[in-house]
């Protein structure tokens, strides 16, 4: 059912990668493998529910793998499962069971960053496509060559490195390269940080970071007197270790110049809008510039998008050479230009004619206006709302205000399962 589903609903979007960029997107549940491929991820990076690093996500069991895998293969596109924990001795009893599950149900590549699984996945899963996950903080193209030469395939990039060196890298390994284009950047090196573990003891290189970077500090001079130093201080407190948001939207013309085959979407624990306004975004862009060159760049839709769901201030980080702004220092806060009011489950009809029926997320009323994310001929269309009534009951609502309500909507568009609704 899962695998025709996804045949009939995705069928449009399926295109062969790698001759272009591959767009990679993470998926932290089931509903977000969905949402990813409907806008348009040519690939999705997921984690199972033990080796990932990202415990705190909902991650697939044994099963929803089986079918996920199914899902996007059905779909044309192609899958992905972290397991690049920094293993201790006894994940060994389990881990190498756990790579021949994976090889058995066809994952096309296993995220690695622990050099005695890498060795382990070489030697038992022939069959098992790997990659070298950030964590592995590679820098140097000799690293890089290193990695290739003990079966690795692809190499995701450390994001401490400039696009004159991901060039370099590329054209000297031999194997293919990923890199970060958009979300949050970690303070640590390459993610390895180990705040977390002494602060709370819940360690960020074994998928349970507490995400210590995002508190607010002050600083106490324990020889004079014991006061408290600000730094940078505003009405919100400080902000030392909090980094910008990385978005790469605008330079896609540079990063195809690096050799770079995969261009990566952080945020498995980010919500369903999150990846769908980022991941459509970055579709559209992608395709825009794979049409129209560097041209692509004047029309601001791109731009404008990622600014619809929440984030940080954004930054080019490191990759255009040294940069000094990655870090915000006067506020720690997520924003954005649009909130999510309803998901769409599809179009039907009753006595009164056409209706979309939608799930609602944030309240909305009679006459506000709600623009339409779709990966289709309907993106950023507006309908007013004037009419709509309980699915349940049928009674009429001026004012949806319950968090998953199924709402029929009237209006004249007809919008697609998978579109979203926002305010």
């Amino acid at each position: 059912m899962l695998i025709k589903a996804a045949q009939k609903t995705y069928e449009h979007n399926i295109r062969t990668t790698m001759e272009n960029f591959e767009l990679l997107a993470p998926a932290g549940n089931f509903d977000k493998l969905k949402t990813a491929i409907y806008f348009g991820a040519d690939a999705v990076y997921v984690g199972g529910t033990a080796f990932s690093l990202r415990a705190f996500s909902e991650n697939f069991n044994d099963e929803e793998m089986k079918q996920a895998v199914g899902y996007v293969h059905a779909a044309g596109k192609k899958i992905y499962v972290a397991v690049n924990i920094l293993a201790r001795n006894r994940d060994f009893e389990r881990i190498g069971e756990y790579l021949k599950f994976l090889e058995s149900i066809q994952v096309d590549a296993v995220i690695l960053s622990d050099p005695g699984i890498v060795e382990l996945c070489a030697r038992e899963c022939k069959n098992l496509t790997i990659h070298l996950s950030t964590q592995s903080s590679t820098l140097n193209k000799y690293s890089a060559k290193f990695w290739v030469k003990q079966g690795v395939k692809r190499i995701v990039l450390a994001r401490e490195l400039s696009l004159a060196e991901v060039k370099e890298i590329a054209d000297y390994c031999g194997g293919e390269i990923e890199i970060f284009i958009h979300g949050a950047m970690c303070i640590s090196y390459s993610g390895r940080c180990l705040l977390s573990n002494y602060l709370s003891g819940r360690d960020g290189n074994r998928g349970t970071c507490v995400q210590c970077c995002r508190w607010e500090y002050e600083i106490r001079e324990k020889n004079k007197g014991g006061d408290f130093l600000p730094v940078m201080e505003d009405s919100r407190g400080t902000y030392i270790f909090n980094s910008k948001d990385l978005n790469l939207i605008d330079y896609l013309d540079e990063v195809k110049k690096t050799g770079a085959v995969s261009l990566k979407i952080e945020g498995r624990m980010k919500s369903e809008y999150y990846l769908a306004t980022v991941v459509n975004a970055y579709r559209r862009a992608i395709d825009a510039y794979e049409k129209f060159g560097a041209d692509y760049k004047q029309d601001r839709t791109f731009d404008e998008e990622v600014n619809k769901t929440a984030h940080r201030a954004f930054t080019t980080a490191y990759t255009l050479g040294n940069n000094d702004q990655t870090v915000n220092y006067s506020d720690s806060q997520s924003r954005g230009d649009r909130t999510f009011a309803a998901f769409v489950l599809g179009s039907e009809q009753d006595e009164k004619g056409e209706y979309v029926l939608i799930e609602m997320r944030n309240r909305f009323k009679i006459g506000d206006e709600l623009e339409i994310l779709s990966p289709g001929e309907n993106f950023n269309k507006v309908i007013k709302v004037c009419e709509m009534t309980d699915d349940l009951t049928g009674a009429a609502i001026d004012d949806a205000k319950l968090v998953q309500q199924k709402i029929r909507l009237y209006t004249p568009l007809k919008l697609t399962r998978g579109d979203i609704l926002r305010k």
